[in-house]
């Protein structure tokens, strides 16, 4: 497994968020996975972890991107699981998790549902629409 942590259309998403969110998930993935190094990559986009994944020869590559900002949001960040990455995946091979920061998804929140899905996503082989996401809602109940 390799998470590829990118700047993407905010910069600040990454720098503020990325390294909460690997510190989070870590602890909440099984001990026997072996997680490679981390790849740093400017200027990219979500396919590119897809690339890299393949290069190394991973079994699921996290791609973790600055998303695009918004009014209320300059620094969300967005988290695409790949499982079997490889050059030519579509958007519909995987998975995203989007508003990873404080004010919307919290770490703890986001690492369990990554966790969650990547786990399902070694258990079925698949990620993308083959996967769902149903792990916790997003909004309390009430």
């Amino acid at each position: 497994m390799v998470f590829v942590v990118a700047d993407g259309l905010s910069a600040l998403a990454t720098q503020t968020h990325a390294l909460p969110l690997l510190d989070a998930t870590r602890p909440r993935l099984p001990p026997t996975w072996r997680i490679g190094p981390v790849v740093v990559a400017e200027q990219s986009r979500v396919a590119l972890g897809d690339e890299i994944g393949e290069l190394l020869g991973a079994r699921q590559v996290v791609m973790l991107i600055g998303e695009r900002p918004g009014l209320s949001s300059p620094d969300s960040l967005g988290i695409y699981l790949t499982h079997a990455p490889r050059t030519g995946r579509t958007d519909a091979e995987r998975n995203c998790i989007s508003n990873v920061r404080p004010e919307g998804l919290p770490y703890a929140r986001a690492a369990d549902r990554l966790a969650f899905l990547l786990r399902g996503a070694a258990a079925l082989g698949r990620s993308g629409v083959g996967l769902k996401d149903d792990s916790v809602p997003a909004l309390p109940e009430g």
